[in-house]
């Protein structure tokens, strides 16, 4: 049995990766920050008391800041395969965390990096790298494209990115990039934009909210749908040789067309709700984000199903039925349909859940 370490396993990815390593057999371990509430309602579903017989998902306390406990957690583990998908991800929020943001995402992962090397667990490493990292390059944006980020966000990727290669390079490590675009679903962070909208439709069909506050609503992103692609991390690490794989469906939408896309689809006109919030606004922006996947979809087999206008009703669809409400039920169909592996098992009323852990 392969054993798996995810780091952010309580996130958006982290949480179909786990799923997605189960199904394929693994044992799981993941590392969770101490909190005194509890933040993994995205595993609760898969979660099994590590006393009963069978159980094959492990958490431990650790944090990307603390070398010691990461270099002990591998050692004593020794996971084949590392997954590092932890870190202070949102954009916006990276510009008043910056010193904070660098930590956790930059030096984190060369902590990481460093526990594999010392512990001498022979580990295959994947990390988390952004499309971020472009900012301001020009599109398409694929392997070769040169980084102009424009954030602390991914100022910190792009040298998590580089101290990925200097490891691979220098101590002829496998490990793997892989710059994800936007990737997106009913489990996105509530302040992501894309789940901002989709939550906020729901709130304002049933009366609790009249207006959404956004930023920038002209920004272009590829958006695709999540599950897809934390099956590309695993196929990255599958592969013969280690390498780096953009990541993305080829297709860029403004903010206001996901917006109006997700408006129109549960019947409300968008122009009634929607207000702009310069504190949303970000000292630099990233204007246009477009990926070039070729690369995955040539050596990898990888190319997502999923495409926009599917991705945004599937999104409605589950926050609207997560809360009671009935759903246009478009976005179901696409779920039901064979061009996804996954059935999204996490959206449950939370008062009707186990403990859990």
């Amino acid at each position: 049995m392969k054993k798996a370490l995810v780091t952010g396993i309580t996130g958006q990815d982290g949480s179909y990766l786990a799923e997605f390593l189960l199904a394929k057999g693994y044992e799981v371990h993941g590392i969770i920050r101490r909190s005194s509430t509890f933040s993994t309602s995205r595993i609760d579903h898969i979660y099994v008391d590590p006393h009963e017989p069978g159980a094959r998902l492990f958490l431990h306390y650790g944090d990307l800041s603390d070398s010691t406990q990461l270099t002990n957690l591998i050692y004593s583990i020794r996971p084949d395969e590392i997954y590092n998908l932890g870190a202070q991800s949102h954009v916006r929020v990276s510009f008043d965390t910056a010193e904070y943001t660098g930590d956790v995402v930059a030096l984190g992962t060369t902590r990481i990096l460093e526990a594999v090397r010392q512990s001498g667990v022979k580990a295959r490493f994947y990390q988390a790298s952004s499309s971020e990292m472009f900012g301001a390059a020009p599109a398409p944006q694929s392997e070769e494209t040169p980084f102009k980020p424009r954030s602390p966000y991914a100022v910190a990727k792009v040298y998590a990115y580089w101290m990925v290669r200097n490891y691979r390079e220098g101590y002829h490590m496998f490990a793997a990039n892989g710059i994800l675009f936007n990737h997106e679903s009913p489990r996105r962070g509530e302040t992501f934009v894309t789940r901002k909208i989709t939550r906020a439709i729901v709130h304002i069909v049933a009366g609790k909210q009249r207006y959404l506050y956004l930023g920038n609503l002209e920004a272009k992103r590829d958006w695709g749908y999540a599950p897809e692609y934390v099956e590309a991390m695993w196929l990255m690490l599958q592969h013969d040789v280690a390498s780096d794989y953009v990541l993305g469906t080829g297709e860029t939408h403004t903010v206001k067309e996901f917006l109006q896309e997700a408006f129109t689809y549960a019947g409300i006109d968008w122009h009634e709700h929607v207000r702009t919030d310069p504190r949303y606004l970000r000292p630099l922006e990233v204007d246009l984000l477009v990926a070039d996947a070729s690369r995955a979809k040539q050596e990898l087999g990888w190319e997502p199903k999923v495409k926009f206008k599917d991705l945004v009703k599937i999104m409605v669809d589950l926050d609207m039925e997560a809360t009671g409400l009935t759903p246009p039920g478009e976005g179901k169909k696409v779920l039901a349909s064979n061009a996804v592996w996954y059935v999204d098992r996490a959206l449950i009323d939370p008062r009707t859940k186990g403990v859990g852990i």
